[in-house]
């Protein structure tokens, strides 16, 4: 099995996902990066973190969606001799 972490843009973006996505990766609170982010971009001067979040944006890919199928929520459908079996009436009773 391939247990390689891999950056992905989070469907759980403010703008784009990418610092979300950097919190998904390192698996820490995407509020605690995001907030990181501001006080970088303030003492480096706004434009290059504006300038890096763009690149970044273009170059991250989106996340694939992966559809999960809760198993407790299917129904057993009967096959269709189970319904012959059940609209039979049972006349070997007295």
């Amino acid at each position: 099995m391939n247990n390689t972490k891999k950056l992905y843009k989070s469907n759980d973006k403010v703008l784009s996902g990418v610092l979300a996505g950097v919190a998904e990766y390192f698996d820490v609170d995407p509020t605690i990066v995001r907030l990181g982010y501001i006080v970088l971009a303030v003492v480096t001067g706004i434009f290059p973190a504006i300038i890096g979040y763009v690149i970044a944006a273009v170059i991250i890919p989106q996340k694939p969606h992966v559809h999960h199928m809760d198993y407790t929520e299917v129904k057993h459908e009967p096959k269709a001799e189970e319904k012959k079996e059940e609209a039979k009436p049972e006349s070997t009773q007295n």
